[in-house]
C-alpha cells in the first residue's frame, strides 16, 4: 500500500514514515498544503494522512479540493487542533477517519488497517486465497501449512495481489503501490520482485497477463 503522509512536523514525520515502513507501507511524505494537493491529484496514493495545520494551503482546504475534483482516496486526519468543531469540520469535509496528536503509532497502525478494510470490503486483518494466507496485522504469510519469510516489498506485492484474487492487477497500480513518488522505478523492477516471490512461493502462484499485469488465482492449491 502507497501512504501520502502530509506533515510539516519534520520530527513527527520522520518518526511516522520510519514506523509505517517498518510495517510494509510504502510512504511518500510532504511537508506543505500546495504539493500535498497536486499529489492527491496525481491519484497514486491508495491511502492519505493528512495533517490539517499546514504552510502553503490548510489541510481543510486541501481535503475539500480533493472531494470537489471527485477523488475517493480515503483520507485519515491527524491534527493537533482540539474540540469537536475541528473534528467535526475534518468529517464533514471529506475526511473518512480522524486522529488527534500525540496519538500511538499503534492506534494509527490499527487506524490504517481498519480504512483498508473498509476500502477492500474485508471485515478482517487476514486474507486467505487456497492455501495462502497472509496477515496485515502480523505481516505473517503461510503457504502450504509453513510460514514464509517476505521482505517488505515482496510482502506489500502479495497483499495487493491476495486483495484482489482472481483478478488482474495492471502493473500501473502495483508500482505506484510499491515505489510511491519517491523512487525511480527501473524497467524490470517489478519482475524481479515478482520472480523473487514465486520462488519463495511457487511459480503457479503468480500468473503473468503480458503487458498488462499480475493475478493470483482463486483456486491457489
Amino acid at each position: 500500500m502507497h501512504i501520502l503522509l502530509v506533515e510539516d512536523d519534520a520530527q513527527l514525520g520522520a518518526a511516522i514514515q520510519r514506523a509505517l515502513k517498518r510495517l510494509n507501507y510504502t510512504v511518500s511524505w510532504l511537508t506543505d498544503g500546495r504539493s500535498a494537493l497536486n499529489a492527491i491529484r496525481d491519484r497514486s496514493a491508495d491511502l492519505i494522512l493528512l495533517d490539517l495545520g499546514l504552510p502553503g494551503r490548510d489541510g481543510i482546504d486541501v481535503l475539500v479540493e480533493a472531494r470537489r475534483a471527485h477523488i475517493d482516496t480515503p483520507v485519515l486526519v491527524m491534527t493537533a487542533r482540539d474540540g469537536l468543531t475541528a473534528r467535526v469540520d475534518g468529517l464533514d469535509a471529506g475526511a473518512d477517519d480522524y486522529l488527534t496528536k500525540p496519538f500511538h503509532v499503534d492506534e494509527l497502525a490499527a487506524r490504517i488497517r481498519s480504512l483498508s478494510r473498509r476500502m477492500r470490503g474485508l471485515a478482517v486483518n487476514r486474507i486467505d486465497v487456497g492455501v495462502l494466507s497472509l496477515d496485515v496485522g502480523t505481516s505473517e504469510v503461510i503457504f502450504r501449512g509453513k510460514p514464509v519469510d517476505l521482505t517488505r516489498r515482496e510482502f506489500a506485492l502479495l497483499q495487493m495481489l491476495l486483495e484482489s484474487a482472481g483478478k488482474l492487477v495492471r502493473r500501473e497500480s502495483l508500482e505506484n503501490s510499491l515505489y510511491g513518488l519517491d523512487h525511480v522505478v527501473g524497467n524490470n523492477a517489478l519482475e524481479v520482485l515478482v520472480h523473487s516471490l514465486r520462488r519463495k512461493l511457487s511459480f503457479e502462484t503468480i500468473r503473468n497477463v503480458r503487458g498488462f499485469g499480475y493475478m493470483v488465482p482463486r483456486d491457489l492449491k
